[in-house]
């Protein structure tokens, strides 16, 4: 089998501009692998060598195939969502990673024209769709994060972590993996017994409670803007027993007050975009002791700063945005704080994230009582593409260790490894 199309767009069996257009269009881009798409005209187009598992996908009109062409980062999603491009064998993740290590294989392939010219206006207006103010902010928490905890029940580990696990070692669990960032985490920021610590973004409290309990802090503040996770947090911290030391708020970080020892953010930092970064660094060295240790985990990109996927943006994290080291450093410098440690996770959300999905579609049934198929094959998109991104694309986890000072935390990196071991000690089993 040759690269590219095996019909070549002169020997269509049925005349039809799109299925030419797309014959031509994916024969540039797919070079290796099995692709097979099926159009309403009744072509078969095979693309790649012929190696590997066989993907097979199938239009269902050819308006679909055309929002497919024009704009493929917002219109994929969407087709699939709506069953108009069915996959007659293999997975929509099937799908995607066959695409995206396409890409990856050839970078200096462009998109198409129409393609290239919507990336262009989404980057020049990026700060615009990314102005969350404390009302936008909330409005887009609540979007997402207020879908139900039965929802999320279905496929997150035992303690609510939504966010990217740690796989010290490639056997982990689930459990396992989240309990081990969550002790990385403890341990870069250094928490002893007595110490104040303010987590922005709690979610439903799983770092902040293992602040209190294994870290043994004198009193975490958790804060969200998401009433549901506020509820099960408060409502955890209770049934343990912890809530004269654990507190949780519903409060956006631009309007706490106080000063604390600690401060941690993981998975909140997407949210703030790229208008507000001033904002948060600066309220972040407010809000921290001159002597304190903050730790900022987010999803990062290592490559040039780019725009917001579109398809996230609209039904998934709207107003979210992927930062560059480029994009926070000069705020974080403007607003006084001090680098002392920068680690890059690379393919842990990616395991994270096939976790997560196996976990989702083997419950898909459950989740369809819940909503409808539609959503599920959102959400199924949604893991599936993430995944992908984080294996065949730029985007990583950074975690920064930021401080006031330059002398606050010690010269050499050995002292992670040795609190890692006294919070081994503490740890429950899992």
């Amino acid at each position: 089998m040759n690269d590219g199309a095996t019909i070549s767009p002169g020997k269509l069996r049925r005349r039809s501009l799109v299925d030419w257009v797309l014959s031509k269009g994916l024969g540039d881009l797919i070079k290796f692998g099995h692709l097979e798409v099926i159009t309403p005209s009744g072509n078969r187009l095979n693309f790649g060598d012929g190696g590997g598992a066989p993907v097979v996908v199938r239009f269902t009109d050819s308006a679909a195939q055309w929002a497919f062409l024009f704009d493929p980062e917002l219109r994929l999603g969407e087709i699939f969502t709506d069953s108009r491009l069915l996959m007659e064998q293999g997975s929509i993740y099937d799908f995607l990673i066959l695409v995206l290590s396409n890409i990856q294989a050839s970078p200096k392939e462009k998109p198409n024209i129409f393609a290239r010219i919507a990336a262009q206006i989404r980057f020049a207006t990026r700060r615009q769709r990314q102005r969350n103010t404390s009302t936008r902010a909330k409005r887009n928490v609540a979007r997402h994060y207020d879908l139900g905890d039965e929802l999320y029940a279905l496929f997150l580990d035992a303690d609510w972590q939504y966010s990217c696990a740690y796989f010290e070692s490639p056997d982990l669990t689930l459990e396992q993996a989240q309990l081990a960032k969550k002790r990385h985490i403890a341990a870069k920021l250094m928490v002893d017994r007595g110490h104040s610590v303010l987590d922005i973004g709690c979610g439903w409290g799983g770092l902040a409670l293992y602040m209190a309990e294994s870290a043994e802090a004198g009193a975490v503040t958790g804060i969200t803007l998401s009433e549901e996770q506020l509820a099960r947090a408060q409502q955890r911290a209770a049934q343990r027993g912890l809530a004269d030391r654990v507190q949780f708020q519903l409060q956006d970080y631009r309007s706490l007050n106080g000063q604390f020892d600690r401060i941690v953010s993981v998975g909140m930092f997407e949210h703030v975009g790229l208008s507000f970064y001033d904002t948060y660094f600066q309220n972040c060295f407010r809000l921290l002791k001159p002597d304190g240790v903050m730790l900022l985990h987010t999803i990062g990109c290592t490559g040039v700063p780019t725009q917001a996927n579109p398809w996230l943006d609209r039904y998934i994290f709207p107003g979210g945005y992927l930062p560059t080291l480029s994009e926070m450093m000069p705020a974080i410098e403007r607003a006084g704080l001090v680098l002392n440690d920068i680690e890059v996770w690379r393919l842990h959300y990616a395991q994270t994230l096939r976790i997560w999905r196996e976990r989702f579609m083997a419950r898909r049934g459950d989740a369809e009582k819940l909503y409808d198929d539609r959503f599920c094959r959102m959400w199924e998109f949604y893991l599936a593409f993430c995944e992908a991104a984080f294996r065949h694309e730029d985007v990583v986890v950074f975690q920064l260790q930021l401080t006031r000072r330059n002398d606050t935390v010690p010269l050499s990196r050995d002292y992670i490894a040795q609190r890692e071991a006294q919070l081994r000690q503490r740890e429950p089993s899992v």
